[in-house]
């Protein structure tokens, strides 16, 4: 079952529950990535890519990101991405998850693939 109201009812995967994507990104001087004399023209896109997503599915789906040296407990709590971190080290950063299930990594995810997985379909790319 999945469902895109615009009353603003969640977007349902096949499971039954609210699409939940997060990013887990390597370790950076600050959470977006967006500081220091020269910005990652990739972080710039990431960042802005997450904030129209966001805007666009609000209350509908989940989107979000979390960096390593600020958010460490978040990469604790999702079991595939701690064991992948801890077999692979931060090489494998970034990691993509839709509901708690790693669909990218080592890089980030297009807008396409975002609104894809937001859509519901979790599926790798």
């Amino acid at each position: 079952m999945q469902s895109s109201t615009s009353s603003g009812d969640s977007v349902v995967a096949s499971t039954g529950e609210a699409v939940k994507v997060e990013i887990f990104d390597p370790p950076m001087c600050c959470p977006t990535g967006l500081c220091g004399p020269a910005v990652d023209p990739t972080l710039l896109e990431v960042h802005a890519t997450v904030l129209k997503l966001k805007n666009e599915y609000a209350g509908r789906a989940s989107l979000e990101r979390y960096v390593l040296g600020q958010q460490a407990a978040k990469f604790m709590q999702q079991p595939e991405v701690f064991r992948r971190l801890k077999a692979e080290g931060v090489a494998v950063l970034p990691l993509t998850t839709v509901n708690g299930r790693i669909v990218k990594e080592r890089s980030y995810p297009s807008y396409a693939e975002l609104r894809r997985w937001l859509d519901g379909d979790g599926s790798s790319s």
